[in-house]
C-alpha cells in the first residue's frame, strides 16, 4: 500500500540520518508499529470512502425527497386553491337554494290561501259541477259544461255567468295571479253545429267565450288571461260512460302566482 511504503521510506530516512543501528528486535518492533499504523490507516481510508459514498447517497436521497416535497407542496397548494373555489361555489349554491325554497314556500302559501278564498266564494256552485283543487302548485277551478253552457253551445247561460261573477270578485282582488282558461271536450264527434267543425273548435270557442266574459263584463285585466282549447285529449276520466263523458266536458280556469322573482333567480 502507498501509506505502508511511505512509512517504510520515512523509517529508512530517519535511520540513515541518525546513523543509529537498530538491533533486530527493535527493528522488528519498529516494522510491527509501521504495519499497525498502515492497517489503521487503511481502515480509516475505507471508512473515509464509505463516508464519502454514504454522503453522496444521502445528498441524492435528500435531493429526491426535496423534489417530492416540492411536488407535494405544489399539489397541496393547487388542491387547497381548488377546495377554496369549490367551497365558495357551494356557499353560493346553498344561498340560491335557500332563496328558491323561500320563494316556493311563499308560492305554496299564496296558492293555498287562494284556494281557500275561491272555495268560500264559490261554495254555492259546488253542487252544480264546480270544484277547486291544487295541482302542481296551481289552483284549478273546474266547471262542467252543464254549469256554463247549454248542450253544444258556446254561449254562457245565466247560472254560468253567476259563477264567473263570483270568481271574478276574487280574481280582481288578486292582481298577481296569472289566469289560463282551458276548454275541454269529450270524445264524441261534433255533428251539425254550423261553423263549429270539431272538438278543437268547440274547446277553443268555449275558452274564448269565458275569457271574453271575464274581461268585458267582469273587468278582469285581459293581460292576465290566456285562452286555450285542449279538445278531447286531456280527459279527467278515460271511461266512456255518460258520467265520465260529462266530467270531461269542462272549462278549467288555471290560476298560478306570478313567479318573476323565481325566474329571475334561475337566470342568474
Amino acid at each position: 500500500m502507498k501509506i505502508k511504503n511511505l512509512f517504510l521510506a520515512l523509517f529508512i530516512l530517519l535511520a540513515a540520518q541518525s546513523c543509529v543501528i537498530l538491533s533486530p528486535k527493535k527493528h522488528k518492533a519498529m516494522l510491527a508499529q509501521i504495519d499497525s499504523l498502515t492497517t489503521r490507516t487503511g481502515t480509516l481510508e475505507e471508512q473515509l470512502a464509505k463516508l464519502q459514498s454514504d454522503t453522496a447517497r444521502l445528498h441524492r436521497e435528500m435531493a429526491e425527497l426535496q423534489g417530492n416535497y416540492n411536488t407535494l407542496n405544489n399539489n397541496y397548494t393547487s388542491s387547497s386553491s381548488k377546495v377554496n373555489e369549490l367551497s365558495e361555489n357551494l356557499k353560493k349554491r346553498e344561498a340560491r337554494l335557500k332563496e328558491v325554497e323561500e320563494i316556493l314556500r311563499k308560492r305554496d302559501e299564496a296558492t293555498n290561501a287562494l284556494r281557500d278564498k275561491l272555495q268560500k266564494a264559490l261554495l254555492g256552485f259546488q253542487q252544480s259541477g264546480l270544484s277547486v283543487d291544487i295541482r302542481n302548485g296551481k289552483v284549478y277551478v273546474s266547471l262542467t259544461d252543464k254549469l256554463l253552457f247549454p248542450s253544444g253551445s258556446i254561449i254562457i247561460d245565466e247560472k254560468g255567468k253567476q259563477a264567473l261573477k263570483q270568481l271574478a270578485v276574487v280574481l280582481n282582488k288578486e292582481p298577481d295571479i296569472n289566469i289560463a282558461v282551458e276548454g275541454h271536450t269529450d270524445v264524441k264527434k261534433i255533428i251539425n253545429l254550423g261553423q263549429i267543425k270539431d272538438n278543437w273548435d268547440l274547446s277553443v270557442l268555449r275558452a274564448t267565450s269565458v275569457s271574453r266574459h271575464l274581461t268585458e263584463v267582469e273587468k278582469v285585466d285581459p293581460q292576465r288571461l290566456t285562452a286555450t282549447g285542449k279538445s278531447q285529449y286531456q280527459p279527467i276520466d278515460p271511461g266512456t260512460t255518460a258520467e265520465a263523458l260529462s266530467k270531461n266536458r269542462r272549462i278549467e280556469i288555471v290560476l298560478s302566482p306570478k313567479l318573476d322573482e323565481l325566474y329571475n333567480l334561475i337566470k342568474k
